[in-house]
């Protein structure tokens, strides 16, 4: 016999409610109609569910052992009902978010893992990769939108939001050169001479120049590489600061140290969406996630 979504409520109404009766006001049935129901149930699956006493239908060993597995069926099922509910009303089957390598994760995925609570079916895809890359592919309409610093050129093709903020920080190596040249403060215009290591697109070109204050730099487009570049001492790096946290607290890398500035340059953070392509329901949901700070 193959069981059926109204075999399960049964059963779990029946464990429930305690008695056939208390199963039968919650199904808003006859409690004839569900003793008969659960004993054709009993034959066909050819065990018994429940031990009948005068006023209280007792699970037997059998009913225990599928238990669970009958909870989490059941739970499936709501979800999926759940979900043709709301694929009806406009929500995404999937959606593609972009991150860009330079940005801190952490409030990213604070929201991804929020998004899938609310709509636990959703497929969702997270691409990273530096920021002229993510708006490459969403221009190209790969991706939906992308988390992205903001406060550069406007492009009249693309909407966004206010998300968050950072600031670009300048970092050395402790240990190596150029460190032994920076351990006392300098003038910001001194590291215009040293090697700066940038993240930034394999084959674009910066879109965006103000990280840049090298004449020489390399590139690469992995965050975690350039700073290990940069504590190895092959170049200073200006990179957001909750990105690199982590690294600072190591002592491996430290702040360099301004006499005429201070050390960070704000920049905002924003979501980025192309104006003929609308955030759909998952793209709205996850928007307003990101810039509450979920959860």
């Amino acid at each position: 016999m193959k069981l059926a979504s109204q075999h399960i409520e049964l059963f779990l109404a029946v464990v429930d409610g305690g008695s056939f009766a208390s199963a039968a006001r919650a199904l808003r049935r006859a409690p004839s109609a569900i003793s008969m129901a659960m004993a054709n149930l009993e034959a066909e699956l050819g065990i018994v569910l429940f031990d009948r006493g005068a006023r209280e239908a007792v699970p037997t060993p059998a009913a225990l052992a599928l238990l669970p597995h009958a909870r989490l069926v059941a739970g499936q099922l709501q979800q999926l009902h759940l979900h043709v509910q709301e694929l009806a009303q406009g929500l995404e089957s999937r959606i593609s978010l972009g991150l860009a390598t330079e940005l801190d994760p952490a409030p990213f995925v604070r929201a991804v893992a929020a998004l899938s609570q609310r709509y636990p079916l959703l497929d969702i895809e997270v691409l990273s990769a530096p920021q002229d890359d993510l708006r490459q592919l969403l221009a190209s309409g790969r991706i939906s939108a992308c988390m992205v610093f903001g406060g550069g050129r406007i492009n009249h093709r693309e909407q966004f939001q206010l998300v968050g903020s950072d600031a670009l920080v300048a970092i050395v190596s402790a240990l190596h050169p150029p460190a032994q040249s920076t351990h006392a403060p300098m003038y910001i215009e001194e590291l215009v001479n040293l090697r700066q290591i940038v993240v930034a697109s394999r084959e674009l070109e910066l879109a965006d120049a103000r990280p840049l204050v090298g004449l020489s730099h390399w590139r690469t487009d992995s965050l975690p590489m350039a700073l290990a570049m940069v504590e190895a001492g092959l170049g200073w790096g200006n990179f957001a600061q909750s990105a690199i946290a982590a690294t600072l607290a190591t002592g491996r890398v430290r702040r360099v140290a301004f006499k005429n500035t201070g050390n960070g340059l704000p920049l905002p953070i924003h979501l980025v969406w192309m104006q003929d392509r609308p955030l759909g329901v998952a793209g709205r949901a996850f928007l307003q996630l990101l810039a509450a700070g979920a959860p």
